[in-house]
């Protein structure tokens, strides 16, 4: 009799850790991305620019897309236009899926980016990509919600100073949700990686 209740003891024990091991592989814990993961982070939630066209542009506008943002201005003779090259080799890389992701390019170079400059600079990367700007007061607060650095760095003229700023993108998913922050230099297979896991 011993022995019976020691056999049936052992099966429900093995019984149990079969289904906590069946729950375990169930369970997803989510995907492993490349970039710094920023899922559940309280700051960059969203912001009210105005784009290249006029139009007062908020995330919920890119409701349904995967939204990568990156601060810059158009005179960066780097950073900024390989950035934006790459993004626009993201979308191509991703094929039809590449519809679902609109880049975003926010200057912190206001005074000099005017709304013409910034069509055209977007213009020579990607026709879907939106400049956005702001003055140059709500910038600051923007930038430290966004805890972007950028800082004005005088020329030998007044018109021909450079800005440092940080370099790398904030990468939104499909319900507007801040989930990753994309390095600079990470390349466009990477980030393609990426997003192509947020759409799913």
């Amino acid at each position: 009799m011993k022995k019976r209740n020691a056999l049936k003891i052992i099966a429900t024990y093995a019984l149990l850790t079969g289904a906590t091991g069946l729950i375990s592989a169930c369970s997803k814990e989510g995907p492993s991305f490349a970039g710094i993961d920023l899922t559940g982070a309280d700051y960059a939630k969203d912001f009210a620019l105005t784009d290249h066209n006029g139009q007062l542009r908020t995330l919920k506008d890119f409701a349904g897309k995967v939204v990568v943002m990156f601060f810059g201005y158009v005179q960066c003779p780097d950073v900024c236009p390989t950035s934006m090259a790459e993004l626009a080799e993201v979308k191509r890389l991703l094929g039809k899926d590449g519809e679902r992701v609109q880049g975003l390019f926010v200057t912190v170079d206001p005074a000099r980016d005017t709304p013409e400059v910034l069509k055209g600079y977007m213009a020579a990367f990607d026709p879907t990509f939106l400049a956005l700007y702001t003055t140059p007061e709500k910038l600051v607060e923007l930038a430290k919600d966004y805890k972007v650095y950028y800082k004005k760095v005088e020329g030998p003229t007044p018109t021909s100073y450079s800005m440092d700023h940080s370099a790398g993108s904030y990468v939104y998913d499909t319900q507007g949700q801040l989930r990753l922050y994309n390095r600079y230099g990470s390349g466009a297979v990477v980030l393609a990686a990426d997003i192509k896991l947020l759409l799913q």
